[in-house]
């Protein structure tokens, strides 16, 4: 009765793709920070099951540290929330490929809440950077629905007690009513596919030059800041117990994840970086 019942969830889920993509954007690529080189997979226009959604956003007006570019048009790529695409994202796809049944497209969504309604068409939507984020009144309402319609956002890289403040004073505007709360061990998404009771941090690229795991801290000889010591898992939950925001503080997924092929970034943060987003991603196409 179980394995019938878990085909007959899998159908579905596989329809419902099928029937959401035939309503998606076409996939597009926008100049990104970091390089612009990285090679579209062949089978970039083939559909899947799922889609990373990758989020835009407006730059902060804040300038915190050097990752400051307000008066560059977000809408054309180029600033914050293109860190590690898109090589980030297709890697991540070929991990839930490898390791999970879900078909996953080869290739990334960007999502701009203030052109359409695409963003509805996604059920996990990912942002990097979020530190540097700003939000506007009219983005946040969209956003705001995209979760009360079922929708999971993951949030990850941005470290130290100045771009939490960043973040928490956009994801207020998103959800005001709903506390940000740590995330229990015993917490299904910790244990979807892979048992995560034993997590650590995961640092950024910039660990094979400064040996430090803590990116923004004191103790980091080349981005000395306050705080970022103690990774931090964090969520919001709705009114019914469903963990819609996944928070990652203090940590790098998405360059777990980018440099996963690069013999000079250890091991092990890939490995249980990779193991994250596979937990999360299930958990939002089954919660």
């Amino acid at each position: 009765m179980r394995a019938g019942r878990m085909l007959a969830v899998a159908a579905g889920v596989a329809g419902l793709a099928l029937a959401l993509h035939a309503f998606q954007d076409p996939f597009r690529e926008y100049p990104a920070w970091e390089y612009n080189n990285f090679p579209i997979p062949p089978d970039w226009n083939v559909p899947g099951e799922w889609t990373f959604a990758r989020l835009m956003y407006p730059s902060s007006h804040i300038q915190i540290d050097w990752q400051f570019k307000p008066f560059f048009d977000w809408r054309e790529g180029n600033t914050n929330w293109t860190i590690d695409y898109p090589r980030s994202d297709r890697h991540l796809a070929a991990a839930i490929r490898r390791l999970t049944r879900i078909d996953a497209k080869s290739v990334e969504q960007p999502i701009n809440l203030d052109a359409d309604d695409d963003v509805f068409n996604y059920p996990w939507l990912y942002a990097v950077e979020v530190g540097h984020w700003e939000l506007t009144d009219s983005q946040a309402a969209k956003f705001r629905e995209f979760l009360a319609r079922g929708g999971f956002f993951m949030c990850d890289d941005f470290h130290g007690t100045d771009e939490w403040n960043v973040f928490v004073r956009s994801m207020e505007k998103v959800l005001p009513d709903r506390p940000i709360v740590d995330i229990d061990n015993g917490d299904a998404i910790f244990h979807s596919v892979y048992d995560l009771d034993d997590r650590y941090q995961v640092p950024g690229f910039q660990y094979v030059y400064s040996h430090s795991v803590c990116e923004k801290c004191p103790t980091n000889p080349v981005y000395r800041s306050g705080g970022g010591d103690i990774p931090r898992w964090r969520g919001i939950y709705d009114g019914e117990g469903r963990l819609m925001v996944a928070i990652c503080h203090d940590m790098d997924l998405g360059d777990s994840w980018e440099n996963a092929d690069d013999i000079r970034y250890p091991q092990r943060f890939s490995a249980l970086g990779i193991r994250l987003g596979v937990n999360y991603l299930v958990y939002s196409m089954s919660h």
